[in-house]
């Protein structure tokens, strides 16, 4: 049996969310309503649910501060929030998922299958990444979850080389000469590395500018990285490209 808490300072919203959990999530058993984030702090410590609902605009406490007071975060964590580009930017970051409201049924069973398999192998890196994006400057995080096939796996962002597209994957090449296969697309890698010296020099590469050791100029020209690999830079591209490797903010 596969526990879950919700929290949302709505109670409607709760109620509807345990609801639709008992109609498309039979495997799901609720365990508690809170509608404020101190009363969930204490359930949470109390009652240990496998997976936490939990709403981000709450009053007094948000649910990144409700975060932030608990001991320990030993369960899956699916937000539930109204569009907010900046802290959905942060779970992102941490791979972590969430659901707009009203709620999509649909979207509801793939998050709940999805926290279901995280079960068997936690990440608890994950919860710190995200407070660490969201209260920290940028530059001051240096961790990514990045999601695969296996799992989540932790990197560090100065670690990255180049980026590749895949399909519907990014390759990553490391400095250790380990490549991850993320199952993201590099549209949102790239979005996710924003502000971090990462410049998408071709509509099939990201390359991390600290590594790159030389341009070629051609038509478009090429970088040769620090692991010795030549990536193409298209024409497009290649201004912006000059623009940043002259700027003195590598």
């Amino acid at each position: 049996m596969i526990t879950a808490t919700i929290v949302d300072d709505e109670p409607y919203s709760c109620e509807a969310l345990s609801t639709m959990l008992e109609r498309h999530c039979p495997d799901i058993t609720v365990l508690d309503l809170c509608y404020t984030a101190a009363s969930a702090l204490k359930s949470i410590e109390e009652k240990k649910p496998d997976i936490l609902f939990l709403d981000i605009e709450m009053p007094f406490m948000n649910g990144f501060q409700l975060l932030e007071k608990l001991r320990v975060v030993d369960f899956e964590l699916i937000f539930t929030t109204s569009y907010d580009q900046y802290a959905i930017k942060a779970i992102r970051f941490g791979a972590l998922d969430y659901l707009l409201k009203p709620i999509d049924p649909e979207d509801l069973i793939k998050a709940v299958e999805k926290a279901m398999k995280r079960l068997e192998h936690p990440a608890p890196q994950q919860v710190e990444v995200l407070l660490q994006k969201l209260n920290r400057p940028a530059m001051a995080v240096s961790k990514i979850a990045i999601p695969t096939i296996e799992g989540l796996q932790m990197i560090l962002i100065a670690d990255i080389i180049t980026c590749s597209s895949d399909s519907n994957y990014t390759v990553l090449s490391l400095k250790n000469g380990q490549k991850i296969i993320a199952s993201r697309t590099l549209k949102d890698i790239e979005e996710l590395l924003e502000g971090y010296h990462f410049a998408r020099v071709h509509h099939s590469h990201l390359v991390n500018l600290n590594e790159v050791e030389k341009y070629v100029k051609d038509q478009g020209g090429y970088l040769i990285m620090s692991n010795k690999t030549n990536i193409d830079v298209s024409r497009s591209r290649k201004e912006m490209l000059i623009k940043k490797m002259q700027s003195n903010k590598l």
